[in-house]
Parts: C-alpha cells; sequence; structure tokens
C-alpha cells in the first residue's frame, strides 16, 4: 500500500486535537506545581501563582492546540508536495 496523499485539513483537525489533549494534561501538571507553591507559603500575599495555575488549564490547551493544527496542516501540505517527487510512503499492512 502506499499512501500518496493526505487530506491536510484531517490531518490538521487530528493534530490539533491532539495537541490540545497534550496541552490539558501539560496545564494540570503546571497548575499542580503552582498550587504547590501556594500551598507551601512561599508565595505569600500574592494571588498570581494560583491564577497562573488556573489559566495553565485553559490557556495551554488552547494553545497547543492552535498550534498543532497549523503545524500538522502545513506538514500534510509539504507531505503532499515532496510526495509527488518521490512517489509516496510504503505502508506494509496484514
Amino acid at each position: 500500500m502506499v499512501i500518496r496523499r493526505v487530506g491536510p485539513l484531517s490531518c490538521g483537525k487530528v493534530g490539533g486535537i491532539l495537541y490540545a489533549i497534550l496541552g490539558l494534561i501539560f496545564g494540570a501538571g503546571m497548575s499542580l506545581v503552582s498550587w504547590l507553591h501556594v500551598a507551601s507559603g512561599e508565595a505569600e500575599g500574592t494571588g498570581v501563582p494560583a491564577l497562573f495555575g488556573v489559566a495553565a488549564v485553559v490557556l495551554l490547551p488552547i494553545f497547543y492546540g492552535a498550534v498543532g493544527f497549523v503545524g500538522s496542516l502545513l506538514m500534510a501540505a509539504l507531505y503532499n508536495g515532496v510526495v509527488r517527487l518521490v512517489g509516496g510512503l510504503t505502508v506494509e499492512v496484514e
């Protein structure tokens, strides 16, 4: 089986969703670290670390998803151009 073309938009959607999931995981980790910093008492008098932790859970998935969508879209379009030169990607399946 030879893959001769990849749909850029469908590839972009899948990449965007996968990167958004990664952003959610990383955002949750950053939120946890931020809350531990606040709980340790090192961040007295400021609400910035706590706010940063909450914002990480919301903003990182959006940012990662957007970058993943654009990156996957561009890579699929580049793949389609390169395939014209080299003939495609060979995949063996059983």
